[in-house]
């Protein structure tokens, strides 16, 4: 009996470049992208990049090229991609944009009014936002912007729900990131979406995305703290333990990831995290915990057990130290 093949899924993501490109609002997405193609088969995402200039100049100074036309017509379940732009590139004398990067920006704001429809799903990335605030897609759904953006994008969308200190937010058909390194966050959960969390976990491993965060983390956390050593049996027990956070941790089952002694990890943990191995695995469970508790509407005492914790008031003292205050208070009633 001939096998069937499951016809391959087509995702035409384009990717509009502004001036002043702010180069990683780019690159970081496209990478997680170009990997996902390579990790499996019955997902295909192509990109085109569109602009108003077949060139622009990054935000590092380097030029990009080969940029095609603004598109006339776009395809049902297509994804456009507003990427963000730099105030002040590499080398520039100022933050005043040139005449003609205004032009190009009103281009962009003219063909986004008339290509987002229903059926196409906007996502912007950094300053992005600002151009679909500009051109109205923006009015009446729940966005997010770069930090130092957010203010702006308030006035340019005045009936939006502008939320600050969010890595990127989904609402319906628009998708909103903070941009910069959050790009590659959103983009690692739209893979997830699309071909699954495997896949997504492959991929973040591949960029040493040791931890991937949620959209509903603030933009500053130290999400990756501790990994700013080098040491390779450190960095194999933290791979091991943000695998599977809830897992049973215990000092001497990390040291026999390490292949070294209870006494021996402790002390280079130690010295190469500044913190305890029991408080970086707390640190990790109630990352877990946080997603759990503003995710879902699961009770405390499942969070506490999804999340590794031996009951719920291991879980309140853990959050407690961590964030102040208790779980139940992100719930929204």
């Amino acid at each position: 009996m001939t096998e069937l093949i499951q016809p391959q899924r087509l995702i035409e993501m384009i990717v509009v470049v502004p001036p002043r490109l702010l180069l990683l609002d780019l690159a970081g997405p496209m990478e997680v992208l170009r990997k996902a193609n390579l990790e499996q088969d019955s997902v295909r995402f192509t990109v085109r990049y569109v602009g108003p200039s077949p060139h622009v100049n990054s935000s590092v100074g380097l030029a990009l090229a080969g940029i095609e036309s603004l598109p006339d017509a776009v395809a049902d379940g297509a994804m456009i991609i507003v990427l963000g732009n730099a105030a002040q590139p590499l080398g520039a004398i100022n933050d005043k944009p040139e005449p003609d990067d205004l032009l190009q920006e009103a281009a962009i704001v003219a063909w986004l009014r008339s290509a987002v429809r229903p059926g196409v799903k906007l996502v912007t990335i950094c300053s992005g936002a600002l151009l679909a605030a500009r051109a109205g897609l923006l009015e009446g759904y729940t966005c997010t912007a770069h930090h130092t953006e957010i203010a702006e994008l308030r006035q340019l969308a005045p009936t939006a729900k502008v939320a600050e200190n969010r890595l990127y937010i989904q609402d319906r058909d628009r998708l909103s990131t903070a941009g910069i390194t959050a790009g590659i966050d959103m983009m690692l959960a739209l893979v997830a979406d699309e071909a699954g969390h495997t896949i997504a976990l492959n991929v973040a491993r591949y960029l040493v995305v040791y931890l991937r965060r949620a959209g509903n983390d603030p933009q500053l956390s130290p999400w990756l703290e501790g990994r700013n050593h080098i040491h390779p049996v450190i960095h194999k027990v933290q791979d091991a333990v943000s695998a599977d956070p809830a897992g049973n941790w215990t000092v001497a089952s990390m040291a026999a990831v390490a292949a070294t002694s209870a006494r021996s990890l402790s002390r280079l943990f130690n010295e190469q995290t500044g913190m305890s191995v029991t408080d970086y695995v707390n640190r990790l469970r109630v990352a877990l915990a946080h997603q759990l508790v503003t995710a879902s509407r699961l009770d405390m005492e499942t969070v506490a057990q999804r999340s590794g914790f031996a009951s719920t008031r291991h879980m309140r003292r853990a959050w407690k130290k961590l964030h102040g205050g208790t779980p139940t208070a992100l719930r929204i009633p």
